[in-house]
């Protein structure tokens, strides 16, 4: 058997241009789908561990998945603000523990800008039981003084001292209504996280108020009309709406009930949600796409191993010889049967061997593209049990397709091999 393994590896390297192409189709779609299922474990971790220990979101009636998107994971926008007196009587009920507000709409440079207050640092959890750590600076008190994402002052440049003029709504750039009479001054800097709060702007909820001071009908007061800054007082602000807040309730039974309480309020049409619910019927509302990312997938592996049955199949024209004359020194129907699966092997073998490598490039090169524009950080390949079993069946099915150009070697008479022309 040792032999008939070096006379397949010598007769592959005999071909190698073929030999190469071959494993690199493959190769290729081993990585496909290796990358498809790094891709799907990464925004799964991702979306998770965004959140922790948060009983309820709330906001405005609509969806509660675009609830959860635009709360937790800055994607898409609310459809309708929270009245701050409904704010005030959820978050006085005495089975809530904390409460975290949010007031969104503003952006820098296409980072949201989130006004919140102290709880955000005190109380939000991630990734099981980390809490928001600040470092550089302090928390953000005054009405315009800024805490920065990781991301935002890494890929803006900026640090503790330096001033930023906020864009009025949300915008991928600058954005053309820009609040440049009353800018923020960066007191903190949070460490990296690894999720959505790395690419935001935290101010305080006076702040957001106080940028929007001298607003009328959702327009900004005439150029010499504005309320100079310095006159602004945080005593003086009353803030009037928020868009959504997290809750944390004194107990689950507790946040069961907050639930239903919440999604009968009367005050005015809210909805409260349940986040790992909401995240569930995010997978379940994106696994079609899933599916059919998946079948992709499997098809491509296919072409490729048909692509290397059709390579070996069409060698044998030229292997004939080869073939004849090792069944006129006695080689088996066996042996030659093990021979071009051996090959089949071999090359399925490489093939998944290169996709790996080729993975592995390709989240190393990925990774910090996806992480600063979707917050999906793709786990380095540590492969899954899942994915070994896949990879022993696309080598399994690689020497199952081998037998079709066996049969055909061995059915080629020995006269006719013998009797090409050369």
């Amino acid at each position: 058997m040792i032999i008939l393994l070096k006379i397949a590896v010598q007769s592959l390297l005999n071909r190698k241009m073929t030999f190469i192409l071959t494993v690199f189709s493959i190769a290729l779609s081993i990585m496909l789908f290796l990358g498809i299922e790094r891709i799907k474990l990464g925004a799964k971790e991702s979306f998770s561990n965004t959140i922790s220990k948060t009983d309820l979101i709330v906001g405005s009636r609509g969806s509660g998945i675009q609830l959860l998107l635009y709360t937790i994971f800055h994607m898409g926008n609310a459809t309708n603000n929270i009245s701050w007196s409904s704010y005030e009587s959820i978050k006085n009920n005495p089975e809530v523990s904390w409460t975290i507000p949010y007031s969104l709409g503003d952006s820098y440079n296409g980072f949201r800008v989130i006004g919140t207050d102290q709880n955000l640092y005190e109380h939000y959890r991630f990734f099981g039981d980390k809490k928001i750590e600040i470092s550089e600076g302090h928390v953000p008190n005054n009405i315009f003084e800024t805490a920065l994402g990781f991301e935002v002052a890494k890929k803006e440049n900026l640090k503790i001292g330096d001033k930023i003029s906020l864009t009025h709504g949300i915008s991928d750039g600058p954005g053309i209504l820009t609040h440049k009479d009353k800018p923020f001054t960066i007191v903190a800097i949070l460490k990296e996280t690894t999720t959505p709060l790395d690419r935001a702007v935290y101010i305080t909820l006076e702040g957001m108020e106080a940028i929007h001071i001298d607003w009328v009908n959702g327009s900004p007061a005439l150029p010499g009309k504005e309320t100079p800054q310095n006159q602004i007082k945080k005593e003086n602000i009353q803030i009037g709406q928020i868009t959504s807040f997290l809750v944390g309730a004194e107990s689950r039974i507790s946040a069961l009930g907050l639930l239903r309480e919440i999604n009968n309020f009367k005050k005015e049409p809210l909805m409260a949600v349940i986040p790992g619910a909401a995240l569930s019927q995010l997978w379940e509302t994106i696994s079609y796409a899933e599916i059919a990312f998946q079948i992709i997938s499997i098809f491509v592996i296919m072409i490729g191993i048909i692509g290397m049955m059709v390579s070996i199949y069409t060698s044998l024209e030229n292997r004939r010889r080869e073939m004849s004359i090792l069944r006129a020194i006695g080689t088996s129907y066996k042996s030659i049967v093990f021979l071009l699966i051996s090959e089949s092997f071999i090359i399925s073998l490489f093939g998944c061997i290169l996709g790996y490598i080729l993975c592995c490039g390709f989240i190393q090169i990925s990774q910090p593209i996806i992480l600063n524009k979707f917050g999906i950080l793709i786990p380095f390949l540590n492969l899954q049990s899942t994915e070994y079993i896949y990879l022993i069946i696309v080598i399994l099915i690689s020497c199952i397709i081998g037998i079709i150009p066996a049969v055909k070697a061995y059915k080629n008479s020995l006269s006719d091999g013998l009797s090409i022309k050369i």
